[in-house]
């Protein structure tokens, strides 16, 4: 293919990319996103899987590698043992349950096993599925087609067959600012909004958590993890006052999910563009 060619089809692929996320967020928010001059958190998710194409970023969000990674930063403490790694899972389970069953190179694709006796048949099916489809391609979430296809099983580190609680960092420039947190994801999932201090800025509710007995070393350790990027989500749990490293979110709900009250989207929005100009990309740089 010669470079006319070549640059005629990439700019056919950008402007359906263009298309089909306006529509998708226009379903989602109820408006078209300005992605010339985003300005809120959801059109800065949807600018930075058309635009950027940061080599790091897959490296940070593979399951497998982040793992290295973290354990390199923060301690190895941090990091869930990885029982078994591959491409098809065996005939027979070879782990004692609890343990998870997770795709590398996705979001949302993982299976607990908890007693044993659970249909491992439909376990592997499921696996199979995870494996073959292109992770990424609907949403256009470049990075995850970057990760190779991969499963991972990892011992089930909550206390039960009960999920911890998920505290997701959100890191701009180094510096935590917000911390998102999930219950009863198993159930009657909600999420809730905290700024560092844990300080509700979402909705009210009647359920507020206290705060992880960790917490000061969570949001130690997600800007560790977190510096040199503009944006990133942390994930992290604490179990038994112990606290373990999730993964790293560069394309939150795929920019798609709604915060209550709306406003919240350009509050966070611009946190994320402070840590974008130039002298913030910097001083990061030279860090």
């Amino acid at each position: 293919m010669d470079s006319v060619s070549s640059s005629w089809q990439q700019d056919r692929v950008s402007r359906l990319a263009c298309a089909r996320i306006s529509l998708i967020y226009f379903w989602r928010h109820g408006r078209l996103p300005d992605l010339a001059n985003p300005a809120t958190f959801t059109e800065l998710v949807q600018w930075r899987k058309l635009h950027d194409r940061d080599p790091r970023f897959p490296v940070f969000a593979d399951k497998l590698t982040s793992k290295a990674i973290v354990a390199d930063r923060i301690g190895p403490e941090w990091v869930i043992p990885t029982y078994w790694h591959g491409t098809e899972l065996p005939v027979e389970p070879e782990w004692k349950p609890p343990f998870v069953v997770k795709a590398r190179h996705g979001c949302n694709q993982s299976i607990f096993v908890f007693t044993g006796r659970e249909n491992w048949r439909d376990v592997r099916r499921k696996s199979r599925r995870w494996m073959r489809n292109d992770y990424g391609f609907w949403l256009d979430e470049w990075l995850y087609r970057q990760i190779p296809r991969g499963i991972l099983v990892e011992p089930f580190i909550g206390n039960s067959a009960k999920l911890p609680i998920d505290y997701k960092f959100y890191v701009f420039g180094g510096r935590v600012e917000f911390i998102q947190v999930h219950l009863d994801r198993a159930g009657r999932h909600r999420w809730i909004l905290f700024d560092r201090l844990w300080q509700r800025v979402s909705a009210p509710s009647a359920d507020d958590p206290a705060p992880p007995s960790t917490v000061v070393q969570m949001i130690s350790a997600a800007e560790e993890l977190g510096r040199e990027f503009d944006y990133v989500r942390v994930d992290l749990y604490e179990v038994n006052g112990k606290p373990y490293f999730g993964e790293m979110t560069f394309y939150p709900g795929s920019g798609y999910d709604r915060f209550d009250p709306v406003s919240l989207d350009a509050v966070i929005g611009k946190y994320w563009l402070r840590a974008k100009r130039p002298e913030n990309t910097a001083s990061r740089n030279k860090a």
